[in-house]
C-alpha cells in the first residue's frame, strides 16, 4: 500500500502540463472553458466539486444536477509542449492559447458557463 507521503512525493515529481480544458454539457452544448499551468489539477477539482454539489459556478452546478454526470464530458483541448528554446515563455504561450480558444468557443451566455474571459486556474 502506498503511503500518503509517497503519494505527495509522486505528485510533486510528476511533470506539470500546461493547457486548455473544457467541461461540456452534452445535452445543450454549453461549455466551461479553463486553462492552467497544471491541467490535471483543475479538471479533477471541477469534477469533484460538481459531483459533491459544491461547484462555485451556479449555472453549471444546476445543470449538472439536472442532467446528471453522464451528460458532461471533461476534455483536454490543447497542451503546451515545454521548450528550452531561448525566448520561450510558458505563460505567454498559455495566454495566446487561451485567447484562441475563447475566440473559437465563445463560452459566454447561451454558449457557456464562463462569466468572463479570465479562465486561468491554479
Amino acid at each position: 500500500m502506498t503511503s500518503r507521503k509517497d503519494l505527495k512525493r509522486e505528485y510533486k515529481e510528476k511533470p506539470h502540463i500546461p493547457g486548455i480544458f473544457q467541461i461540456k454539457n452534452l445535452k445543450n452544448g454549453k461549455v466551461l472553458l479553463g486553462s492552467s499551468l497544471n491541467i490535471d489539477g483543475p479538471l479533477s477539482a471541477h469534477e469533484f466539486m460538481l459531483s459533491s454539489g459544491s461547484h462555485r459556478n451556479r449555472d453549471l452546478q444546476l445543470e449538472y444536477k439536472k442532467f446528471g454526470a453522464k451528460a458532461f464530458s471533461f476534455d483536454v483541448l490543447a497542451v503546451i509542449e515545454l521548450s528550452n528554446k531561448p525566448g520561450f515563455n510558458v505563460e505567454d504561450e498559455l495566454q495566446l492559447l487561451e485567447q484562441l480558444w475563447l475566440d473559437e468557443l465563445k463560452p459566454f451566455g447561451e454558449n457557456g458557463y464562463n462569466l468572463n474571459d479570465k479562465i486561468r486556474q491554479a
